[in-house]
């Protein structure tokens, strides 16, 4: 069929050139074009049509499952007549007790809200109170900490040699004489107490938030301000002496923040009271709610029979709606399937136009449909380029940017591939490029024009449409390697080679060319690279 293709269309140039002396090559670019056009049309229509005809099946399934659910419904409900009847009339009682529970439930809410308002704040407060605590107590907890680690350094042997002295230095009598206040003894006992098996722990176990007023208040006078009590200087009597005096000097600032702390911590363990008091009353309240509020729900749910009737009709109205859908859905379904079938002949077909057909006029365009009838290659009866490829959406802005709306017009439209070169000594084709691509910053170019190779590079660069217009039957050697789009990869660009030199190429760049030449003879190395098209009907 391709070949009868190629023929027909050499039989057509000759009487193409008889009757009007107008010249067209069919070449075996022709030939090429028109195999590569088919299968790219084929492959792209098949998918379109296809995932059109999946669209409407698939609405039609959806169709198809709404009505089994509503005869299931219809099944169900017709078990449920004799209580629908008994419901009908217990639905008005049923509505007053359920606004009278309604408004028991809102006012149960309002309070429980307001109760747990109460609460954060009570548990706020509470908050505020433990953080002023622990804020207090961070000043001398470090100094605590620092003393028991001094203790910890202490051995059972150091305490023995402690004891062991007859007549202990000033130093270490002093630091002894503190514990054993602190504890309620003086040196007599306090070798004693060094004697003590767990001396070390008991000073880790000091009850330091209760110590007594009028001892604390001895070591203060006596020791504290004494200069000589001060763990750098009891060090040079005894080391084990030293971190005792540590511990002394902690006891003594630990029980300043703590007598701070202490009406703090009562006012807290009140406050917390208070919050667990308000807490467990709250959470009565809440199981009360929660109690009214499931009761609101069975008196709800015992309206569901009434609900399923009312959803059954809404059901029912929607199917009837869509009714007439089924039926143009189903038809549309069964016409894209036909349309499917027939896509081999009407991409042949296509192709075979747009790969040879563009060069002539309306009157010579052979449609080639009874010869791929006669050859049993389906094909759609009322075929056409406009109806096979066309885009209604895309034709209608092609006609307002000044494309003339006559079947012949839009088929050139659909028909430009490769470069177009239009045959336009009416302007047609100008006004049309003007206007559909000024949106997209149009570069407008003659080959007289003395810049025109740099305006043609920068728009290659940077995606920019071009128009060449007013060509003659010539064209610059210049522009070959763009007419044949031989680009290359450079550096991980695509670019392309114009004149001496190198630019990169933009995918989106888009290049036209017209010619006001009413009948011009392009021979085949420029018809070649070009895609001939005529305006003139």
């Amino acid at each position: 069929m391709c070949k009868r293709f190629h023929t027909s269309t050499m039989e057509l140039s000759a009487h193409f050139l008889d009757e009007l002396q107008r010249h067209n090559y069919v070449t075996p670019t022709s030939y090429l074009e028109l195999i590569s056009t088919f299968k790219n049309l084929l492959r792209t229509k098949r998918a379109e049509v296809m995932q059109l005809k999946y669209r409407y099946e698939v609405g039609l399934e959806k169709l198809q499952s709404a009505a089994d659910q509503v005869a299931t419904m219809q099944v169900e409900l017709e078990a449920l007549q004799p209580q629908l009847l008994v419901a009908s009339k217990e639905v008005d009682e049923m509505m007053v007790v359920i606004e009278r529970e309604s408004k028991e439930v809102a006012a149960t809410e309002k309070v429980v809200k307001e109760d747990e308002a109460v609460s954060n704040e009570q548990a706020m407060a509470a908050k505020a109170i433990k953080d002023e605590c622990d804020a207090d107590l961070a000043e001398a907890t470090p100094i605590l900490q620092s003393a028991l680690d001094a203790l910890n350094t202490l051995t059972p042997q150091d305490i023995s040699l402690v004891k062991s002295m007859k007549n202990p230095p000033a130093g270490v009598k002093l630091v002894m004489e503190a514990i054993c206040i602190l504890k309620g003894d003086y040196w007599g006992p306090a070798k004693k107490l060094l004697g003590d098996m767990r001396f070390l722990q008991s000073l880790h176990e000091y009850n330091k938030d209760n110590i007594p007023l009028n001892l604390i208040t001895i070591i203060r006078q006596k020791y504290i301000t004494n200069p000589d009590f001060v763990p750098e200087k009891i060090r040079t009597a005894s080391n084990a002496a030293e971190g005792m005096c540590k511990w002394v000097c902690a006891m003594d600032k630990y029980d300043k923040v703590a007598k701070v702390v202490a009406p703090k911590k009562a006012k807290l363990a009140e406050a917390e009271g208070e919050l667990k008091i308000a807490m467990d009353a709250l959470h009565i309240k809440q199981a009360a709610l929660k109690e009214v509020q499931d009761k609101l729900a069975k008196l709800e749910d015992t309206l569901e029979v009434d609900l399923c009737s009312k959803k059954l009709e809404r059901a029912e109205q929607l199917i009837g709606g869509l009714g007439g859908e089924k039926t143009r859905w189903s038809e549309m379904a069964f016409n894209l399937g036909l349309l499917y079938n027939n896509l081999t002949g009407d991409m042949l077909i296509s192709s075979g136009i747009v790969a040879y057909l563009g060069a002539f006029t309306s009157k010579y365009r052979q449609k080639w449909l009874e010869m791929c009838k006669a050859m049993e290659i389906p094909c759609s009866s009322n075929m056409s380029l406009t109806s096979s490829l066309g885009e209604p959406v895309k034709i209608q802005a092609w006609n307002i940017a000044g494309l003339p709306s006559d079947s012949f017009s839009i088929e050139n439209g659909i028909m430009i591939s490769r470069w177009p070169l239009m045959i336009d000594p009416q302007g047609q084709a100008n006004k049309w490029v003007k206007n559909m691509e000024k949106a997209n910053n149009l570069h407008v170019i003659k080959l007289s024009d003395s810049d025109f190779v740099r305006t043609l590079e920068n728009c290659i660069q940077f995606g920019n449409p071009v128009l060449l217009e007013n060509i003659g039957e010539d064209l610059d050697p210049i522009l070959e390697p763009l007419l044949l789009k031989q680009t290359f990869k450079q550096g991980g660009a695509l670019c392309i080679r114009l004149g001496d030199s190198t630019i990169e190429y933009a995918p989106d760049f888009r290049f036209y060319i017209t010619t006001k030449l009413r009948n011009p003879h392009y021979l085949p190395k420029i018809s070649v690279k070009v895609k001939l098209s005529c305006r003139a009907a």
